[in-house]
């Protein structure tokens, strides 16, 4: 068993250091899947929102790296590793990953078919791209989305066992061993790029068109960032009140997010979620997708501009 340890932890890092020469941010997995580097703030009495700012190895995809002398040091800290994961969101593919997850509970036989489904309904056709085979008999289909978009990570909204992985989260990298088995490249997938991801699609998953600002005007005497907020306040949880099914998790994430980076996001929480449980969310759901806003936003500077797509 260590001399088969031993071989994987060295083929998870020439097939890193391959992703990484490629331009695919990378970090080391342990075999279950999950980064390898514990974080260093484990031991801290209070939680700690550092997102690698502070110089150490262990946290998580923001530790992944192109830098070839940096993917060493990192399978370095963690000679346990036997798989990588591949960063999503991040410059220059910006991938995006959809996951066929046939372990799902309430997927159904062929999560494939339920795809296609999808593509045939929305009018969109699924390009040639990179295919990783899981080992539960699952795939990974790699895409390529634009640089002014942030695709949000979700389970199962856009139909039962069909998974997105974007901004925030990893694939397993293809040539990487876990507790379940190996993760190998499709057949006929092997020279392909990642390709872009059909603009219907990318409306399905990524957050929808802002809402119409209030033209409210200034009240004197009120603080411009208050009066600004109250307004937005009002706006956003409308926005996600108003939400179709297929659009729920979308405008509820896009609104936290806005809400966040306006210093409303605590103050909005409960009106969010009251309003996205109205759309047929359940709590837990909304607070989960509250909480990853609250996350995002944390580490990101500027607020990308919204999509072009019309959400369908």
């Amino acid at each position: 068993m260590a001399t088969f340890d031993r071989r994987s932890a060295t083929l998870a890092l020439a097939h890193a250091l391959s992703a990484a020469e490629r331009g695919l941010p990378v970090i080391p997995l342990s075999a279950t899947k999950l980064p390898a580097i514990r974080s260093p703030h484990r031991d801290d009495p209070h939680p700690v929102g550092c997102h690698g700012e502070c110089g150490r190895p262990g946290h998580g995809v923001h530790d992944a790296t192109t830098d070839l002398a940096e993917v060493r040091a990192l399978f370095a800290a963690a000679p346990w590793a036997t798989g990588y994961g591949i960063a999503c969101g991040r410059p220059p593919f910006h991938l995006i990953g959809v996951d066929l997850d046939v372990k799902h509970a309430d997927a159904p036989a062929d999560v494939t078919a339920e795809l296609r489904h999808l593509a045939l309904e929305h009018l969109f056709t699924l390009p040639p791209t990179v295919t990783v085979l899981t080992p539960s008999g699952g795939r990974h289909l790699w895409l390529t989305g634009p640089p002014d978009v942030v695709v949000p990570n979700s389970a199962s909204r856009l139909a039962p066992g069909i998974d997105i992985r974007g901004t925030g989260g990893y694939l397993v990298g293809p040539g990487s061993v876990t507790a379940k088995g190996a993760y190998r490249l499709a057949p006929g997938s092997e020279h392909l790029d990642p390709a872009p991801c059909p603009r219907p699609l990318l409306a399905l998953i990524a957050p929808p068109p802002a809402p119409p600002r209030s033209r409210a005007a200034h009240t004197p005497g009120t603080p411009p960032g208050q009066a600004h907020g109250h307004g937005q306040g009002r706006g956003l949880v409308h926005f996600v009140r108003t939400a179709h099914e297929g659009q729920r998790n979308t405008r509820l994430f896009w609104a936290a997010c806005r809400a966040y980076e306006n210093g409303l996001g605590d103050s909005l929480t409960e009106a969010l979620t009251t309003a996205a449980v109205h759309t047929g969310l359940t709590e837990h759901e909304a607070r989960t997708t509250i909480q990853s806003a609250a996350r995002l936003t944390q580490h990101t500077e500027t607020s990308p501009p919204p999509p072009r797509e019309r959400a369908l």
